[in-house]
C-alpha cells in the first residue's frame, strides 16, 4: 500500500515515523522550508514509547506529488484545508482512500465535494505531541490512537487494508464500524476542553482550583445536546470519560485552541464552536458555547486588526 502523509509535523510525522519504522511504504507531502529540514536533520520522534530517528524519510514537495497513492492521510488545521487539498490533489486516483484525523465534522463535507463520496473515509485520533523549535516531534505520554473507517458503518477491503498496513506498527491503530459516532464524541470532548480552557485561560487544574468546575460540565451538557439532537448521543462511558477529565485536580492539561491563543496565532474557533453550536439550530439554547464562540471571534477581530498591514 502506497501511502502518502500530509505534513510532518506532530501528528503526521509521529505517525508516519511509525509506518516507516515498520517498513511501510510511506512518503510525506512537505512544504519546501519542512522539507529542507528532514533533508538536512532526518525525521526526528522522542516518546516515552521508543524514539526514532529516520535520516532520509521519503518526501515531496507538492509540485512533485506523483501518485496515485492507495491512502492519503490529512491532519492539517481546519483553516488550512483547502489549500492542503489542492496540494495532495495529484495523489488522487480512481480507488485513493482519503483518510482526514482533523476534529469536527465541517471538513468531511468540504473534502466530499472536491473528491466524492467514495473516497472520503471517517477517522479521528488521541494523541498529546508537538513540534519543538528544532523540528522534533515530542510526543507526550502513552497517547497515540488512530480509529478509521467507512462512513456507513460498512467493514470493507480498504478499511481491513489499511488495518494490514497498521498492523506491527508501534501504533494503537483499529479499523471501526461506529466511526461516525467516535467523531462526534470526541468532537463534544474537543469542543468542551478547548471552550474550557480558551475562556478560563488556564489548564482544567486551575479551573478546578478556582471551584469553577460547572463551567466545564456545562459547556459538556451543551455538546452533548447537540450531539443528540443530531443524532449521535454520547455513550455513557464516553460522558464520564469526558466529565472526569473536565474536572480532574490539579490536571495540567490545556487544548491546543488555547495553546494557539496564548501564541498569537489563528484558531479552528469556527470549526468546532461555531460549527457545533451552528448545528444546535437556537443558539439561545446553548448560552456557554454562545459565549465561547464569542469570545473566540473576538479573538480572531483583534488579531486581524493586530496583524493589518499598515
Amino acid at each position: 500500500m502506497r501511502i502518502l502523509i500530509v505534513g510532518a509535523g506532530a501528528l503526521g510525522g509521529y505517525f508516519g515515523a511509525r509506518l516507516l519504522d515498520a517498513g511501510r511504504d510511506v512518503t510525506f507531502l512537505l512544504r519546501p522550508r519542512r522539507a529542507a529540514a528532514l533533508a538536512r536533520n532526518g525525521l526526528i520522534v522522542r516518546s516515552p514509547l521508543g524514539d526514532l530517528h529516520l535520516p532520509h524519510p521519503p518526501h515531496v514537495t507538492a509540485d512533485a506529488v506523483g501518485g496515485p497513492y492507495d491512502l492519503v492521510i490529512v491532519g492539517c488545521k481546519a483553516y488550512d484545508l483547502d489549500d492542503t487539498m489542492e496540494s495532495f490533489a495529484p495523489a488522487v486516483g480512481p480507488q485513493t482512500a482519503i483518510l482526514p484525523v482533523l476534529n469536527g465534522m465541517a471538513h468531511l463535507d468540504r473534502l466530499v465535494a472536491r473528491y466524492g463520496d467514495y473516497k472520503v473515509l471517517g477517522g479521528w485520533c488521541m494523541i498529546s505531541a508537538a513540534l519543538d523549535e528544532h523540528g522534533v516531534v515530542q510526543h507526550f505520554n502513552d497517547m497515540h490512537g488512530l480509529s478509521f473507517g467507512e462512513r456507513d458503518g460498512s467493514r470493507s477491503a480498504r478499511v481491513e487494508a489499511i488495518e494490514a498496513a497498521f498492523a506491527g506498527a508501534n501504533v494503537a491503530a483499529r479499523a471501526s464500524t461506529q466511526i461516525l459516532q467516535e467523531m462526534w464524541e470526541k468532537w463534544v470532548f474537543i469542543a468542551s476542553a478547548a471552550g474550557l480552557t480558551c475562556l478560563m485561560r488556564g489548564s482544567v487544574g486551575d479551573v478546578v482550583a478556582a471551584g469553577a468546575s460547572d463551567i466545564g460540565l456545562a459547556l459538556l451538557d451543551e455538546a452533548n445536546a447537540i450531539a443528540d439532537a443530531e443524532g449521535f448521543p454520547p455513550r455513557a462511558d464516553a460522558t464520564e470519560r469526558n466529565r472526569r477529565i473536565l474536572t480532574t485536580p490539579g490536571s495540567p492539561m490545556t487544548a491546543s485552541m488555547f495553546k494557539d491563543i496564548e501564541r498569537g496565532a489563528p484558531t479552528e474557533g469556527d470549526h468546532l464552536i461555531a460549527d457545533l453550536l451552528a448545528r444546535g439550530e437556537d443558539p439561545a439554547r446553548y448560552p456557554m458555547l454562545r459565549v465561547v464562540d464569542a469570545h473566540l471571534k473576538t479573538y480572531a477581530a483583534r488579531r486581524a486588526r493586530e496583524t493589518a498591514t499598515p
